[in-house]
């Protein structure tokens, strides 16, 4: 059997409703929306953890972070050569792999960033080609681009205006919220989509290819081009989803990211005054918001350019698969970022999957995990995975079985599991500890916290046995 190409494309910190054929209303995603109508389009795909490292490592591996050892942004749990993945298998299998932009496979050395440089980042990249990769355009995220050299970088520096995006990255003046400060050409998520383009055009192999397009956008810094910016209307932006004194109980996870009172978990709390993200004005969301999706506008236009080459070189013989590694709070609840939240605006990502030669459309409400898409793509490939440690399972045999009865995200400190109506999330950090429980039939925008509330004893001791379960078997098989 012929072997299709694989095509896998993955936007950062993308909500689900920023797309039109989500609901979203206030950017136009036509491309996106054209390859939804032609797609099974997930309603309910969870990601494996609201951090990018533990997320694009299970999507890489099949396997939850606490399996993979993967589990955090922050502490030094690079993936290890040794787990099989995505490359290492398809390659054994007659594949080619390629990934153009970002990996983030290994955590960021934060604590030696400068603002006066953009340092050496060889080990990062010869690292990410130990691990399977044929062919990579590294562009690893927009800061770590203005703090370590990879290839965008290097590129942006010959073109002379790395030093503009450096001073703007770091000027916490700004709160992460400027106009990309270069000609629309070398914008991240636009150097990303041509070098992908170029590849696919070009490539020439007998061998079926793996092809990653990984964009950096639209996680912040929220800096799209000026020119995107007449692509939103703001008249058409639902009001962010906020309860007023929601945070005020001090054992509410967010306590600190909403009201200071010491550094909070969320990432809008760094550039935030007071670390306090209540102290961010309505202007400034409104600049937050139109500048997410400008990006996403862009990155709607790259993808569809993408999709068309694809479809050039090689008709209907590809395997696409779009998603997110996960989403952002966007203002929502008061905050943005994604460190420590266990909402659906972070976790329920958008999921299009369409197959060789199908292109019939299917809204598909069966719970699926990100952990799902390797075990896809190797079935799709005609793997086999029978022989591998695997906390997901390919999509078809998941509908199938009526999707998973559990979805569970997870990061340091950090672990969320939801049935579908019933999410509970713990966190423990910072010398504290959180519980919460939300009953999403009753409060779909996750408001209430009803963890004591007698009613709910037993969905929560249902959710506690369920992660109990999860980690048991791990360490006990």
């Amino acid at each position: 059997m012929k072997k299709p190409h694989i095509l896998l494309i993955t936007a950062d910190e993308l909500r689900k409703d920023s797309l039109g054929c989500y609901g979203n209303r206030t950017v136009k995603t036509a491309h996106l929306d054209r390859l939804a109508a032609e797609a099974l389009q997930f309603e309910s795909a969870y990601s494996a953890s609201p951090w990018c490292l533990p997320s694009r490592c299970a999507i890489l591996t099949g396997q939850l972070p606490h399996n993979s050892g993967a589990y955090s942004n922050f502490r030094r749990c690079e993936l290890a050569a040794g787990i099989p993945n995505l490359f290492t298998e398809l390659k054994r299998t007659g594949y080619r792999t390629s990934v153009h932009g970002k990996c983030h496979f290994a955590p960021v050395p934060y604590e030696t960033t400068r603002p006066d440089a953009t340092q050496p980042y060889e080990a990062f990249r010869n690292y990410y080609l130990s691990l399977g990769i044929d062919w990579l355009d590294l562009q690893d995220d927009k800061q770590v681009s203005v703090w370590f050299r990879d290839d965008y970088a290097e590129e942006l520096d010959r073109a002379g205006y790395l030093a503009a995006y450096r001073e703007r990255v770091w000027d916490d003046s700004l709160a992460k919220v400027f106009p990309f400060p270069a000609p629309d050409e070398w914008h991240p998520d636009r150097w990303v989509g041509r070098k992908a383009a170029e590849y696919i055009d070009g490539y020439n192999e007998e061998e079926p290819l793996f092809c990653w397009v990984s964009f950096s956008g639209p996680h912040y810094p929220f800096d799209p081009p000026e020119s995107y910016m007449d692509r939103v209307d703001m008249s058409l932006d639902p009001p962010r989803a906020v309860k007023e004194e929601e945070f005020a109980d001090p054992s509410r996870i967010h306590h600190r990211s909403y009201y200071g009172n010491g550094r909070g978990i969320a990432d809008g709390c760094y550039t935030a005054p007071d670390y306090a993200q209540m102290h961010y004005s309505e202007p400034y969301w409104h600049s937050l918001r139109k500048s997410y999706y400008a990006n996403v506008a862009l990155l709607d236009d790259e993808i569809g350019a993408i999709v068309d080459c694809s479809r050039r070189r090689w008709g209907d013989d590809i395997l696409i698969i779009f998603t997110a590694d996960h989403g952002e709070m966007l203002g929502n609840h008061g905050i943005w970022g994604k460190g420590d939240c266990g909402y659906e605006d972070v976790l329920n990502v958008p999921l299009l999957v369409q197959y060789p030669g199908d292109k019939r459309h299917r809204r598909v409400t069966e719970q699926v995990q990100l952990t799902d898409l390797m075990p896809t793509c190797l079935q799709a490939a005609g793997a086999d995975s029978s022989g591998l440690a695997l906390d997901g399972a390919d999509l078809h045999a998941v509908i199938a079985h009526g999707g998973h009865p559990y979805v569970f995200s997870e990061g340091e400190g950090f672990i969320t599991v939801s049935d579908g109506r019933m999410k509970y999330i713990q966190v423990r950090k910072q010398g504290r500890e959180h519980g919460e429980l939300f009953d999403r039939l009753h409060d779909p925008l996750e408001f209430e916290n009803v963890i004591d509330r007698p009613e709910y004893a037993a969905a929560l001791a249902e959710l506690r046995l369920a992660i109990n379960n999860l980690f048991m078997h791990k360490l006990l098989g």
